[in-house]
């Protein structure tokens, strides 16, 4: 009986969050047209952040202005974020916006346990969140490291707090062609739009967008 009343309650909980997350999706003029549009790119280690960059390359310097996030123990993002805005730099025609780099705690370390990871989880979605009313992006971009999760769920936040509708975009990796990455099945029921670069993915979920390999 217990734990049927405990259920209902987390059920009902969902539900309201739901209906106030709509309800601010679907607010008139919750979209404000602009000539720019503040983009927050959250980049992993390795292969994630070298896909993250050809996205980002592809869009217009219309894109700003720019503010990538990495994990605070990550080396080698840093370099190649800096290597690619210096090389978009000198190849644009026109000026490009500076861009800002910031670093947030991981949640969760590669073999730390499980039991630990729920204070540093914490931790680092209270970081995220608080960095993510300071910058108000107009759009999340991320494919799938761990350090998205805390960056979405904040943005998500923002527009049930009523502060401000983010759009969220996630792109899965490119070497997720069955199955989703973890962070793709938390973040899937999420965000506004939600990309897989496999026919695979899109039969398993319909409802995601399938746009072929675009990285």
């Amino acid at each position: 009986m217990v734990s049927f009343l405990i259920l209902a309650a987390a059920a009902g909980a969902v539900a309201i969050l739901l209906v106030v997350r709509l309800s601010v999706v679907l607010q008139p003029g919750h979209v404000t047209p602009r000539e720019s549009v503040g983009l927050l790119i959250v980049a992993g280690s390795g292969g994630h952040t070298t896909e993250i960059l050809r996205l980002v390359g592809s869009l217009s310097n219309a894109y700003s202005p720019r503010d990538y996030v990495i994990a605070d123990s990550d080396t080698m993002s840093a370099k190649k974020i800096d290597s690619f805005e210096d090389a978009r730099k000198r190849d644009s025609a026109t000026e490009c916006t500076p861009y800002r780099l910031h670093r947030i705690p991981r949640s969760r370390e590669v073999r730390q346990a499980w039991l630990s990871s729920v204070f540093t989880t914490l931790y680092s979605m209270w970081f995220s969140f608080l960095l993510v009313c300071r910058i108000k992006p107009d759009l999340v971009l991320c494919n799938g490291p761990g350090t998205c999760v805390p960056i979405c769920v904040s943005a998500l936040l923002l527009g049930i707090l009523g502060i401000k509708k983010v759009i969220i975009v996630y792109v899965e990796s490119i070497c997720r062609v069955e199955t989703l990455s973890l962070s793709g099945k938390i973040l899937f029921h999420l965000c506004d739009c939600f990309i897989v670069q496999w026919p695979a993915l899109k039969e398993k979920y319909p409802k995601s967008v399938y746009l072929g390999r675009i990285v």
